[in-house]
C-alpha cells in the first residue's frame, strides 16, 4: 500500500533537507483556491502570503488552469533555441507592452535567482567591468552569484565565501533621519556621500559594472525608500556609465499597484529581473534589457534547458490577461490603501505594533517590545502562530524576523481584508494579554 499523506508528513525530516522543509508554518494542505488554502485538518485558511508574492491572480485561477491544460496538449518542453514555439514569443510580445522605457528583450529562465544571475552576467559582459554594488538588507537569491549581492541576513552567506567582487552600501534609512530634517533629502544626501566614500577609498566607478537594488526591500523588512532616493541611484549610475539593475522579483506584476515598482517610483533601470507573479505559480522568470544591451550578450554566453517552458509561458499569458481584465492593479492600490488605513487604526490601541509600511498590497507590520520599542521577533512568531490557529496565514521578514508580511493575492476582496485584520488584531491582543500576565 502507498503511504498516506499523514504517514509521509511524519517522515518529513527524513525525506526533505532541513533547508527546504524548516520554514513557517509547514501547514499541511490538500488544495488551494482563490485566496484560500484548504488544510488536511479540514479547515479553510485565508492566505495573506500569495505563496510568497507569487499567486497574484489567486490560487488556481480558472483561466490560468485552462491555459496550462491546453498548453500541455501541445508542448511540454522546449528547449528554446533548439525549437521555437508560440507561447514564448507571445509572452515576450505581451511583456514589451507593460514594461517601462526600452526594456523590450528577454532571456527567460525558471526562478528569481536565475533572473538575477542573468542580470549580473549581462552587466559584466556588456561593460567588461568586474565589480557590482548592492545594498545592505537586500535579498537577491541564494545561488553563489546572487548570494554575493544578498545581505538581508548573514546566515545566508555563512561558510560560503560568496563572490568577493561586490561592495555594499546602506539602503535608504528614513528612521535614521535626525529630527526636524526632511527624510527624503536626508536619504539622498547620505546616498551621495556613501557613493563618494566608496569611490574614493575602495573601488573606482570605472570598474563598476552595475548597481543592483530592490526598489522595495523585501525579505529585509518591507522597507519603502523615497522615490528621490531611487532617482538619485539612477542619476549616479548615469554619471559613471554604470548599469542599474532592479530586482523586481517580488515587486512585479501589480504588487505595488503598477505593473512594476519602476513605474510606481518613476525610475527605469537598464536591466530588470522579474519572476514570482509572472505565471501564477508556474516556474518562469526573465532577465530583461533593451535590444541594444542584449545584443552585446551573444549566443553561447548564457543558456538554459528549461527556461521559457511552453506551459509556463502559456500560464504567463493567462496571468497577464487576468490582471488586465479583472483590473487587479487598481485593486492592489485601492485595497492596499484601505488595509493601511485599517492597520493604522488598529495600531492606536496596541503598543506591540511598531512601524507599518506599505505600497499597494505589499505591507509590512513590525512587532516591537511595548516598553523599549525594540524589534520583537519572538512576539511576531506568536502573533503569526495565533493568526494561523484562527485561520489566517501571514509570513515573516525583517532583520530580526520582527516584521509580518501581508501580501494577499491581488484578487482579494475588502471583506477578506477585514477578516484577516480582525484575526490579526485578536492575535495581537492575545499576545499583549500574555505579556501583561508575565
Amino acid at each position: 500500500m502507498k503511504p498516506t499523506f499523514d504517514e509521509l508528513y511524519t517522515r518529513l525530516p527524513d525525506l526533505l533537507a532541513p533547508s527546504m522543509a524548516k520554514d513557517h508554518p509547514n501547514l499541511p494542505v490538500e488544495k488551494e483556491e482563490g485566496c484560500y488554502y484548504y488544510g488536511t485538518d479540514g479547515k479553510q485558511y485565508l492566505d495573506f502570503t500569495s505563496g510568497i508574492a507569487v499567486a497574484n491572480t489567486g490560487h488556481r485561477h480558472p483561466k490560468v488552469v485552462k491555459a496550462i491544460k491546453e498548453g500541455a496538449d501541445e508542448l511540454m518542453h522546449g528547449p528554446s533555441g533548439v525549437i521555437m514555439y508560440d507561447s514564448i514569443l507571445r509572452v515576450a510580445d505581451r511583456l514589451q507592452g507593460i514594461l517601462p522605457g526600452n526594456l523590450d528583450c528577454f532571456f527567460f529562465a525558471n526562478s528569481g535567482t536565475e533572473a538575477i544571475e542573468g542580470a549580473l552576467k549581462l552587466a559584466k559582459y556588456a561593460t567588461q567591468r568586474p565589480y557590482v554594488v548592492s545594498f545592505t538588507g537586500c535579498f537577491h537569491g541564494r545561488s553563489i552569484g546572487a548570494l554575493g549581492v544578498s545581505t538581508s541576513k548573514s546566515k545566508y552567506r555563512k561558510f560560503l565565501q560568496p563572490n568577493g567582487l561586490t561592495y555594499q552600501l546602506p539602503y535608504a534609512d528614513m528612521e535614521g533621519c535626525p529630527a526636524g530634517e526632511d527624510a527624503a533629502e536626508y536619504c539622498v544626501d547620505k546616498l551621495e556621500k556613501d557613493f563618494e566614500l566608496l569611490f574614493d577609498h575602495q573601488v573606482t566607478p570605472e570598474e563598476v559594472a552595475s548597481v543592483i537594488v530592490e526598489p522595495v526591500l523585501g525579505e529585509g523588512g518591507y522597507i519603502i525608500p523615497p522615490k528621490e532616493w531611487l532617482q538619485k541611484v539612477r542619476e549616479i549610475c548615469d554619471r559613471h556609465g554604470i548599469l542599474l539593475i532592479f530586482d523586481e522579483v517580488q515587486t512585479g506584476f501589480g504588487r505595488t499597484g503598477e505593473w512594476f515598482a519602476a513605474q510606481t517610483f518613476g525610475v527605469t533601470p537598464d536591466i530588470m529581473a522579474i519572476a514570482k507573479g509572472i505565471a501564477s505559480g508556474m516556474p518562469l522568470s526573465a532577465t530583461v534589457a533593451s535590444k541594444e544591451l542584449m545584443s552585446k550578450w551573444p549566443m553561447g554566453t548564457h543558456g538554459t534547458t528549461f527556461g521559457g517552458n511552453p506551459i509556463a509561458c502559456s500560464a504567463a499569458l493567462a496571468t497577464l490577461d487576468v490582471i488586465e481584465e479583472e483590473k487587479l492593479l487598481d485593486n492592489s492600490k485601492r485595497l492596499g490603501a484601505y488595509a493601511l488605513e485599517r492597520l493604522e487604526s488598529i495600531r492606536e490601541n496596541h503598543n506591540v505594533i511598531g512601524d507599518i509600511r506599505g505600497i499597494g498590497l505589499m505591507i509590512g507590520i513590525e512587532i516591537v517590545d511595548p516598553v523599549t520599542g525594540e524589534p520583537d521577533g519572538e512576539g511576531m512568531m506568536r502573533v503569526l502562530d495565533s493568526s494561523l490557529e484562527k485561520g489566517v496565514l501571514f509570513y515573516l521578514c525583517g532583520k530580526h524576523q520582527e516584521v509580518i508580511r501581508m501580501i494577499p493575492p491581488l484578487i482579494v476582496t475588502q471583506e477578506q481584508i477585514d477578516r484577516g485584520l480582525e484575526v490579526f488584531e485578536e492575535a495581537v491582543a492575545e499576545y499583549e494579554k500574555a505579556l501583561s500576565i508575565c
